[in-house]
Parts: C-alpha cells; sequence; structure tokens
C-alpha cells in the first residue's frame, strides 16, 4: 500500500516545488484535481518526473458525475468524464474518481415502473458503460466514490458501488474506498473491506473530524489490517485538512500510517 496526497494540501508556488516537498514529507504519490487539467499536463508529467512520485489519480468533480436530468446535459458529462479518463490515462494514473450523483439532484419516482433508485442505477450502469467504451483501450479506471448520506442520496457504502460496478460489468469500472464516508456509512469498517475485496482500487484517507490520519478516532490500524488481507497495494491518498502545521502534521501522519502497514 502506498500512501499519497492531494496537490492542493501541500503548498509550492508550482506543481514542482509541491511534488518535490510531498516527496519530503515520506508521500508516495501524488492525487491531482480536475481544473484547468489538460492545460496543467506538461508541468504535471515533469513534476512527476523530476520528484519521482506517480501521480496516483485525478480527484473530479461536481461537473465530470454522470447523471442529469435532460439528455443534452448527460451528454456533456460524459464528454467531460471521457476526457478525465484520457488525461488519466496519459498522466499514467490509476483512474478517474467518479460520484454518479450528489443529493443536489433528484429524480422521479417512476413507480410501477421503476423507483427512484432503479431508474438511477440504470442511468448510471449506462452512462458508465458509454464512458468505458468510448475510451477502449485505455487502462485508466473508472473509480467509484460511495459519499455518506448527508453529501448523496445515492451510492453511500462499499456495497453500493459494488452493485454498480457489477451492473456495468467491465474490467475499467471499480470502486474506492473513503474511510471519513465509511466512518458514517459502514456499520463496520474492517467487514466493509473484506465484502467488497478486489473490487477496492483506491483509498482516501481523513480521521472522523475529516482531519489528518492519526486526529481522529477512527481504527485505521483494524481498516489497513482489512485493505492488506483484500491484497490491496494501491495508493491511499489524503483527503483531508490538518490540525496544526502542515510542515510538521503532514511527516508526522505518514510515519503514522507507514507504523500501521504490515
Amino acid at each position: 500500500m502506498k500512501i499519497a496526497i492531494q496537490e492542493s494540501l501541500i503548498t509550492g508556488r508550482d506543481a514542482a516545488e509541491r511534488f518535490d516537498r510531498a516527496a519530503s514529507f515520506g508521500f508516495e504519490g501524488i492525487e491531482v484535481g480536475w481544473r484547468n487539467l489538460a492545460e496543467r499536463v506538461v508541468e504535471l508529467k515533469r513534476a512527476s518526473r523530476n520528484s519521482g512520485l506517480p501521480i496516483s489519480t485525478i480527484c473530479s468533480g461536481s461537473p465530470h458525475d454522470p447523471l442529469a436530468l435532460y439528455p443534452q446535459e448527460r451528454g456533456e458529462r460524459l464528454d467531460r468524464m471521457v476526457e478525465l479518463l484520457e488525461l488519466a490515462d496519459e498522466l499514467g494514473a490509476v483512474g478517474s474518481i467518479c460520484v454518479p450523483i450528489r443529493r443536489s439532484l433528484s429524480f422521479p419516482d417512476l413507480s410501477p415502473a421503476f423507483s427512484t433508485r432503479e431508474l438511477i442505477s440504470k442511468l448510471a450502469a449506462e452512462m458508465l458503460a458509454q464512458a468505458v467504451h468510448r475510451t477502449e483501450g485505455l487502462k485508466a479506471l473508472v473509480l467509484l466514490e460511495p459519499l455518506n448520506r448527508y453529501e448523496a442520496h445515492y451510492l453511500c457504502t462499499l456495497s453500493d458501488g459494488v452493485e454498480l460496478a457489477q451492473m456495468v460489468d467491465h474490467p475499467r469500472v471499480k470502486v474506492m474506498a473513503d474511510f471519513f464516508h465509511m466512518n458514517i456509512e459502514e456499520a463496520d469498517i474492517e467487514t466493509s473491506i473484506l465484502a467488497a475485496g478486489d473490487w477496492i482500487r483506491h483509498v482516501h484517507l481523513a480521521d472522523s473530524n475529516r482531519m489528518l490520519p492519526g486526529q481522529g478516532h477512527t481504527d485505521f490500524e483494524a481498516g489497513f489490517a482489512a485493505l492488506e488481507e483484500i491484497g490491496f497495494q494501491g495508493f491511499m491518498a489524503l483527503e483531508c485538512g490538518v490540525l496544526g502545521d502542515p510542515e510538521v502534521e503532514l511527516p508526522r501522519s505518514v510515519k503514522f500510517m507507514r507504523s500501521l502497514i504490515a
């Protein structure tokens, strides 16, 4: 398992300085954001090469969520998803993170034909299938991210993510596990990880208070043990706030996490 960090959590004048600083703190990868990404490819590839830190993943935003009420907007969102997958492949990243739908968007209940959940599931599966079909030949994965109930009303648990990935039934559609969201939604984080198994291909790290691991009360030791048991060898990227001086607390958190990895 490799410990990564989102680029936005590292200070620096440019990507080169941020990547170098992340490497000095002990991180093994960088997760980049989606904003202006196409224009940053050359800069990011150079920073990655010079620092020795690979780009783990692309963290998408709501403009890339595949679901929308109207066909034209869904088409535009699909185009943006495809672009991120192409950029992920170019950057050598594992994949692009995908949230199918957030709480701000609602769909009608079309019972008895379809419940709201059935409608969302079928539409999401079709959109994801189109995305991987349009990027056939690439290696970059679609990484489905379950969010907690306060941020999403669909895809809130790892089992929800696995269910949707199984509906798409494509080797490039997988699931990511976020410890902050799991702390809210999963009855038992360890059990949920074990049940999801090989579907998990990426992890986000944040403690119970959405701060650095070790600054809250989440049992990372048990969670990491479960990841080890399923054979997870991917990136675990920090997506959180920092209590205290980042120059001190980030390296300290890396040491804390590394002490828990077998």
